[in-house]
């Protein structure tokens, strides 16, 4: 399986970057007005914003190429938290544009979403 590449540093992202955490809820609404709610058991969404502001051009390179390869929200691959330290195996891309500027040969910027299998 594929694996979302790393900075020349090691890390995977920069900060600020965040991660969210989702537990998916299902809702029943009855002709009366009344809802039942419960949550989908073992059914967590995780997602984490990498805003890469400052990047080589080699380094953006890669990260575009991935997105590519993986055609943008379609491919699958593991991501490893930035925060935990755990690996992720079932991830995508949360959009299929990835936005992303050069200044300079050796100053980039983008922001990824990342998700994992809902």
């Amino acid at each position: 399986m594929a694996q979302f590449p790393k900075l020349t540093t090691g890390a995977v992202t920069q900060y600020p970057s965040s991660f969210r955490t989702e537990h998916p809820t299902r809702i029943l609404r009855y002709v009366d007005g009344a809802e039942q709610r419960w949550a989908e058991a073992g059914k967590i969404q995780r997602s984490w914003t990498l805003n890469l502001s400052v990047v080589s051009e080699e380094e953006l390179s890669a990260i575009e190429d991935f997105f590519v390869s993986q055609q943008g929200q379609f491919g699958s691959f593991s991501f490893v938290d930035p925060y935990s330290g755990a690996t992720y195996s079932d991830c995508s891309f949360a959009g299929d544009v990835l936005h992303s500027v050069l200044f300079d040969e050796n100053q980039a910027q983008t922001s990824i979403v990342i998700r994992t299998a809902a």
